[in-house]
């Protein structure tokens, strides 16, 4: 195949064809403050491209500390994954999924979804239980 057609094929697919991701790197502020999640990426999928850089805007809370980077695609080193339904919040709070598989939102399409890539995660196990418990599937690698 030649160049140009490759290009012709890139500017006609939609958005939602080219993965996006959010790197995120949470440090506490005080020892009596631990972090759940140290390293994490998140990736929206059945959403356009360009749907996760609102939510990956760098944020800090009293005693978190969080960056946020946008990257190409999420790191393949992950420990474990959250899948999730991903709703109006989550686009807001990537922590935040819904517990209702069947939720539909005016403007996220029904088969978006919300992955989360755990790398650097000191409690591994409290992590799965929010996935768990928010409706997400887990998987360990």
């Amino acid at each position: 195949m030649n160049t140009k057609a490759i290009i012709v094929i890139a500017c006609l697919s939609p958005a939602w064809a080219f993965a996006q991701g959010c790197d995120v790197i949470t440090r506490s502020q005080s020892a009596s403050v631990p972090a759940i999640e140290t390293h994490s990426c998140y990736e929206y999928q059945g959403m356009p491209g360009d749907s996760i850089n609102w939510s990956c805007s760098n944020e800090s809370k009293d005693m978190l500390s969080t960056s946020k980077n946008n990257v190409g695609q999420c790191a393949d080193h992950y420990r474990a994954t959250c899948l999730a339904t991903l709703t109006q919040e989550a686009l807001a709070n990537p922590r935040s999924i819904s517990k209702d598989k069947n939720s539909k939102s005016i403007n996220i399409p029904d088969n978006a979804q919300i992955i989360t890539y755990y790398y650097d995660t000191e409690h591994l196990a409290q992590a799965r239980i929010d996935c768990e418990t928010g409706g997400g599937r887990w998987k360990s690698r």
